[in-house]
């Protein structure tokens, strides 16, 4: 019998929700921001990943999540910037990144992202999977699935217990 030297993660909770329209996602997201806005004052680190296809709603809802930690100003995709910094209130630091277009781990080196995911902040990303097996794990995991033109299956999952704190704390 072998002795485990890397210990199994504990398991994960999720929470199944339903958009009926845009103003649920907004909901979600000021609830989200209530939880992490003690955390990012203390200086933590938060990284939460969104999944989903193009249009699901994941630069929507990280538009509504930001807003309601004070950002003010242009809030737009990081699709062809791969990450676009931001201030909130109180001078919390936010990177968005979108990960659709990336494809040379080069690049990831090159653009210190490491740096910046090591970094007191909030870190979102998009399409985290293009960038498999450099990023971090996450607190939280959104699966964001369109069923019409307006309504959204979400799933959220917490990997960690400040992942799982922010879970509780949506419910």
């Amino acid at each position: 019998m072998h002795v485990s030297i890397v210990a199994s993660s504990p398991p994960s909770q999720a929470d199944a929700f339903q958009w009926s329209d845009e103003s649920d996602c907004q909901v979600m997201a000021e609830r989200l921001a209530e939880g992490l806005r003690p955390l990012l004052s203390q200086g933590q680190t938060v990284y939460i990943e969104l999944h989903g296809t193009l249009g699901a709603g994941k630069t929507t809802f990280t538009r509504h999540l930001l807003r309601a930690l004070g950002v003010e100003g242009r809030i737009k995709s990081p699709s062809y910037a791969v990450v676009e910094p931001h201030e909130a209130a109180g001078g919390i630091q936010v990177h968005h990144f979108d990960f659709y277009r990336f494809n040379d781990p080069q690049e990831w080196e090159d653009a210190g992202f490491r740096d910046l995911f090591a970094a007191p902040g909030l870190k979102l990303a998009e399409w985290p999977e293009q960038a498999a097996g450099l990023l971090p794990r996450p607190d939280l995991r959104l699966h964001l699935t369109p069923v019409s033109d307006t309504r959204r299956d979400v799933r959220l999952q917490a990997l960690t217990p400040t992942g799982e704190a922010l879970r509780k704390g949506i419910q």
